[in-house]
Formats: C-alpha cells, sequence, structure tokens
C-alpha cells in the first residue's frame, strides 16, 4: 500500500507506557499511529486505518466482538491482536473471527514492526506453528462436516453449541424456544453420548468434534 495513505489504530486503555508504544511506532512505521478505547465506536463517515489492533489485555469479549464487527465492515483493513499470552489463545480466537495478523506479550519492538510493515502491505502476519495449527484446524473442520457426531442430534448439537458460548441452561432454553428441563434432559443424553460428566468438558468435546461455538452476537 501507497506509505502516504497508511495509518494504525490501537485499541487500549491511554497510559504512558501505551503513550511511549505509540510513539515509537510513528517513528519506526513513518504512519499516523493513533488510540482508541476498547468500548467507544469509531465515528460515522471516519476513514478506517489500514490495520486495527487490539489490546487483548484490556478487551473483553463483548468489545472484542464489536471491533471485529466494525472491521469487518471495512474494505482494505486488516485486524489484528497483540498481548497474546500464547498460542493456545491464539488459536482459539483465530477460530471465532478472522484476523489478519497476531502478536505475543514476548514479541519484541522490531519483531512488531516488521509484522506491522507486512500487515500495511496487505500480507497476514502470523507464526508458521500458529498457521500449521489454524490449517490442522479448518482440516479438521472439513472431515466434521461429512460424518456424524456420536450420533448426536440436530438439537442435541445446536444446545452444545449454545453451551459452548457461555449460554445457562435458562439462556438455551430462551432461544431454541424450548423449557429448560427440556435442556437439562438433552445436556444429560448428551454427556452420556460424547463420554464427559461435566459442561467444561462438554465445550472442550465440541470445540474438538464440532468446531469453534457460536459467538454470543451470532445467535
Amino acid at each position: 500500500m501507497d506509505k502516504d495513505h497508511r495509518s494504525l489504530l490501537l485499541i487500549t486503555e491511554p497510559s504512558p507506557q501505551s503513550q511511549l508504544f505509540v510513539d515509537y511506532l510513528h517513528q519506526q512505521l513513518d504512519c499516523p499511529v493513533a488510540i482508541a478505547l476498547p468500548r467507544s465506536e469509531p465515528a460515522e463517515n471516519t476513514a478506517f486505518p489500514t490495520v486495527v489492533m487490539l489490546d487483548i489485555d484490556h478487551m473483553d469479549a463483548a468489545s472484542i466482538q464489536a471491533w471485529y464487527d466494525h472491521s469487518a465492515d471495512q474494505p482494505g483493513v486488516s485486524l489484528a491482536v497483540f498481548n497474546l499470552t500464547d498460542e493456545d489463545k491464539a488459536t482459539e480466537l483465530l477460530a471465532a473471527m478472522h484476523l489478519h495478523g497476531v502478536f505475543y506479550r514476548q514479541d519484541d519492538l522490531s519483531l512488531i514492526c516488521k509484522g506491522l510493515n507486512t500487515l500495511m502491505d496487505g500480507l497476514p502476519w502470523m507464526s508458521r506453528s500458529l498457521m500449521a495449527r489454524l490449517l490442522e484446524y479448518l482440516r479438521q473442520q472439513q472431515l466434521n462436516a461429512y460424518r456424524p457426531a456420536c450420533g448426536l442430534t440436530q438439537r442435541e448439537r445446536e444446545i452444545i453449541g449454545l453451551l459452548g458460548s457461555g449460554s445457562s441452561n435458562l439462556e438455551i432454553a430462551e432461544v431454541l424456544k424450548i423449557s429448560e428441563h427440556t435442556v437439562k434432559s438433552h445436556l444429560y443424553n448428551t454427556f452420556k453420548k460424547i463420554g464427559v460428566n461435566t459442561r467444561k468438558q462438554a465445550v472442550n468435546w465440541a470445540r474438538q468434534h464440532l468446531g469453534a461455538p457460536p459467538t454470543r452476537g451470532e445467535r
């Protein structure tokens, strides 16, 4: 991309440390760098930057989803996350949303700048091992589409998917317009079929065999 039109937006909490980070990136990337609050919303008709970077340390699931939705509507915008603790967290996020760049807490500043320049050129930035895990996840998703999931009915798959998004039994009942007692019965049968005893085990099973659960905003 033309350097005259490149820009970066950091979604983080303002602090002396974040301002130093902004100043460093502005100097190294030679482009405008701005900060926005995690819970803020871009004004209408505001030109979006080339790259939006989400600070995972200062964002909850709702604000991550909101900025993901904002960025997805803007052509040519690359969405990245930084301050991730490990590859497992990165894989979880990539399974739930389309990200162009991934940066870890331990990444040094020179590597971050290299990655941001790559993103501004319209190319993805993530480690080879993370890319391999993502490809394996997609391959598993394709296989799952062509085989039954341990005999689960469509309703049972819907319920375990909602369970994975953090919904309570009552919330699942309201979404599917069934009784809470029916939800409990379905969960009991599902747990027996897949060989688990707890909700957490069921969620982990679903992630492995059915893919990422729907986000709460996708119900």
